[in-house]
């Protein structure tokens, strides 16, 4: 199964995210995900940092792509300019302590 650590920095507009997709052959990538605290309120209400939001956010884009397709550095919302669909689908796909924010 593939890994997907995520640790976050906070800066004065958000997170910076270090994501290493790992697969079980060993092979990994290494990419850097923004996140503004906008972006965060928008797609994961009441969350206190977006561990768990770009976590989601990396399964979303390894169903669709394999990891070495997956860009080095960009903002959290471009993935929505690649995929219309990521929003929506991030949106309703909250994670597990949801329900208790």
């Amino acid at each position: 199964m593939t890994e997907i650590a995520v640790s976050c920095t906070e800066s004065d507009s958000g997170w910076t995210c270090v994501v290493a997709v790992t697969d079980p052959d060993g092979s990994a990538t290494r990419h850097r995900v923004t996140v503004s605290a906008v972006d965060l309120a928008r797609l994961d209400p009441g969350a206190a940092d977006p561990v768990e939001l770009v976590r989601r956010s990396f399964e979303f884009l390894l169903a669709r792509e394999p990891k070495t397709s997956i860009l080095a550095t960009f903002d959290l919302p471009l993935i929505g300019h690649y995929f219309p669909e990521f929003e929506p689908f991030i949106r309703t796909r909250r994670g597990p302590d949801a329900a208790h924010r």
